[in-house]
Parts: C-alpha cells; structure tokens; sequence
C-alpha cells in the first residue's frame, strides 16, 4: 500500500470530531434581573408601611374564608430577595446553556404579582374574587380572538384580521339583539360576521395570492371605518331600537359556584363564558387528537405533502380560516352581550392585536394561548382594581400596563419562537 493510500485511509479512519454549537437564551435572565431590580426600588427604595389585605370571599359565597393580613415591608422585602435569587439562578441555567424552566419563571411572576400587589395597596383591602372576575371578563374576547388566530396560523394563514372579526361581531350582535330582544340570534350574527369577515381574507390570500398580513390590515381599517359611520349614520340616531341589546344574566351553576375562590370566578358567568370554556377544549382537542386536527396542522407545516396524500391544501385553508372567523366573531359578540350592553366606536380597543399576541406566546398551542390571553386581560382588570383603591402608581404607567405585560411577555420571555412552516406563504399547486 502506498503513503498517500495510507494516509488517505487513516483519515478517513479517524474520528471525526464534531462541533456543537451551544446555544444560550439570555433573555429570561435579562428580563427577570430587570424585573428583579425594579422591585429593589419599589420595595425597598420607595418601600411603604402598613397592612395589606386580601379578601378571598364575597359577601354571597356559602363558605367564607378569612382575609389575610400581609405586612407591607416585611413580605415585599423578603419576596425582593427572592425575585434576586431567582433571576441569579436563570443567570447560572444560561451560562450552562441550559433553558429556564417555565415553572420557575411562573413562580417568579407569582412572587413578584404578590410583591406588586402588597406594596401598591399598603393600607387597603383588595378583593381577589373581583379581581380574577374581572379578569375572565375581560379576557373572553382575547380567548376567543386567540383560538381564531391558532386555527388560522395552524393551518396556513396569518390571521391579522381578529381585530376586524371581533369588531364586525361586535356591531352585528348589538343591531340583531337590538331589534329581536333576542340575545341568542345576537351570537348567530356574531358568527356570521365573522365568518363575512374571514371570507375576505381567505379569498384574497388563498386565491388571488395577495399578501396576508396586508389584506389582514387593509380589513381592520376597512370594519373600523365602516362601523364607524354606521354607528354614526344609524345607531346613535335610533339608539332605542339599534343599540340596546339584552344581556345575558348571569347563570350560576349549582354547587360548583360555591366552591371557595373558583366557583365566582368560573361558575357564576353567563352563556357566552360558558361557551368559551367549551370552545377551548374542543379546539385542543380537535386540533391534535382527530383526523381533522392532523389534516389541518399538516397543510400548514408542509402543504406539499399534505397534497401528494389527497388533501385539497386550498380548500382546507379557506374553510377552516372561515371557521376561524366565527370563533372571533363570537368574541366580539360579548362585548355588547356579556359586558358593554351597547355597541360603541372602536371599542375593541386594539384588543384583537393582544390576542395575536397570545397566539404568538401561546407557541399556536389553544391550552397556552389562552393561558396568555388570560394574562393579558389580568393586566387590564389590574390596572382599573389599583386606580379604585388609589394606588401611587401614577394613573399613565397603570393604561401602559397591559400593553407593558404585552411587549415583555413576547418579547422577553418567548425566546425563540417558531410558528408553522408554512404560516404566510401561499400554496400554488404544481
């Protein structure tokens, strides 16, 4: 054998090393040393004196609990060092390249939410049933944008277009409710607003190829402005007969409502939270335990082999974004039917962004998205609880809040998030 045939063949024999490249997430020690530090100042800088209480009952539950007294310096300066710790155990997880485990960062959000609480209403009672009431409230139409939004990226389509199918629910439901006293056929026009709604986006992204995030845009402008004028032209001069939907009451479930904390916050709702628990579960369900669920979620990730197998890619897209649609437009209709009572201008308020949001946050998972969603909706029904009882937090930084929840969760705690492959790009068969 030759020198170069030997060499050759000891370097083909030898081993080959391979390098790994090791990959380390500093956003969530980052975002919780600032946190960390920002609850330096407030505890113990700007600290404050006195007691805290927590009201965990309401007048009417059948099994009252105590309140619980907390002393103001000693519990937010004790949870300050905790919240230091914490972040320091992140700092050491990332430089050993290791993830921080969500547990942990959920168990820092909580320490810091009591922190928080405890300092801003030093000397007041904070009733936490109101409070987390207030939050499913308000996070109903998130939850119901967010399942949309999931529905619709899992199968191909950015779906920008929640805030449009939430407000074209909205406007629907008031006039319909409003002219049969019928808050049922509200919901029906709800949903067909917001299957009207998504139509136009399916055809213009499936079929004619446009861009979706800008159809989705160019449709939030279009139902802002036209229910505008609508409620300018129609609804506020026959208010009477446009504008006054019923409501739904409140329906109480028998024994689950009396359940200590949980039976008002989740059993004490009216039909439309009723429905939004079942809609959750169906979702998840659907989405990745029955044939329908694996079709869907294989046309957005690889639409290619999801057409060499028979499924129709197109097809499937257009429907199910339309089903997408009628789970926002249903949302919509709760803030006329189940909160508001009346239809106002542009009184989503931004809220179909925040649920685009949450699907971002969620991982395009239902069960975490609308973990997210509830998040967020915590956050606005905070900002309102704190403004009650007067807390020195200055009344600016308060209406910044969810939308500071918002950009810190995405942004900070995701990391690097992935969406289905194939979310946003059109299919042409061929």
């Amino acid at each position: 054998m030759s020198n170069a045939t030997a060499s050759t063949t000891a370097s083909f024999s030898a081993p080959i090393a391979l390098e790994t490249a090791v990959v380390r997430n500093w956003k969530p020690p980052i975002a919780l040393g600032i946190f960390a530090v920002l609850g330096l100042v407030l505890f113990v800088f700007a600290g404050r004196e006195g007691t805290t209480t927590f009201r965990l009952s309401t007048d009417s539950d059948l099994i009252q609990l105590p309140a619980i007294p907390a002393a103001v310096a000693g519990v937010t300066i004790t949870i300050s060092v905790v919240l230091f710790l914490i972040a320091a155990a992140s700092t050491a997880l990332a430089v050993r390249a290791i993830r921080t485990p969500l547990w942990l960062i959920a168990v820092y959000a909580v320490l810091f939410l009591v922190g928080f609480l405890t300092w801003a209403a030093a000397g007041e009672t904070i009733p936490i049933p109101g409070l987390l009431v207030g939050t499913v409230g308000l996070s109903a139409p998130l939850i119901f944008g967010a399942l949309g939004g999931v529905l619709s990226e899992r199968v191909g389509v950015v779906n920008v277009a929640i805030e449009g199918q939430l407000l074209a629910g909205a406007f629907t439901s008031a006039v319909v409710a409003s002219i049969t006293q019928q808050p049922i056929a509200g919901i029906f026009a709800a949903i067909i607003a917001g299957v009207l709604v998504s139509f136009v986006l399916a055809a213009f992204s499936i079929k004619y190829l446009v861009d979706q995030v800008i159809v989705g845009v160019v449709l939030n402008v279009l139902v802002t402005g036209l229910t505008s004028f609508l409620f300018s032209k129609l609804l506020s001069p026959n208010a009477e007969l446009l504008n006054s939907p019923p409501r739904f009451p409140r329906l109480p479930i028998p024994l689950l409502s009396e359940i200590p904390i949980l039976g008002p916050v989740l059993f004490r709702q009216t039909i439309i939270i009723y429905i939004m628990y079942i809609a959750v579960a169906a979702v998840w369900y659907a989405l990745f335990k029955t044939k329908w669920g694996l079709r869907l979620r294989s046309v957005g990730e690889h639409p290619q082999a999801a057409d060499t197998v028979g499924i129709n890619v197109n097809r499937t897209r257009f429907w199910n974004v339309s089903l997408a649609g009628a789970i926002a437009g249903l949302g919509g209709a709760f803030f006329t039917l189940g909160s508001v009572g009346a239809f106002n201008k542009e009184m989503t308020a931004g809220a179909g962004f925040i649920a685009l949001a949450a699907v971002i946050f969620g991982r395009w998972d239902p069960i975490k998205a609308t973990l997210a969603a509830l998040l967020f909706g915590f956050a606005s029904n905070l900002q309102s609880v704190l403004s009650i009882i007067g807390s020195p937090v200055p009344s600016e930084f308060m209406l910044m809040l969810p939308y500071v929840v918002t950009i810190f969760a995405v942004a900070g705690l995701v990391g690097v998030s992935k969406g289905p492959a194939a979310s946003g790009k059109p299919y042409v068969k061929g």
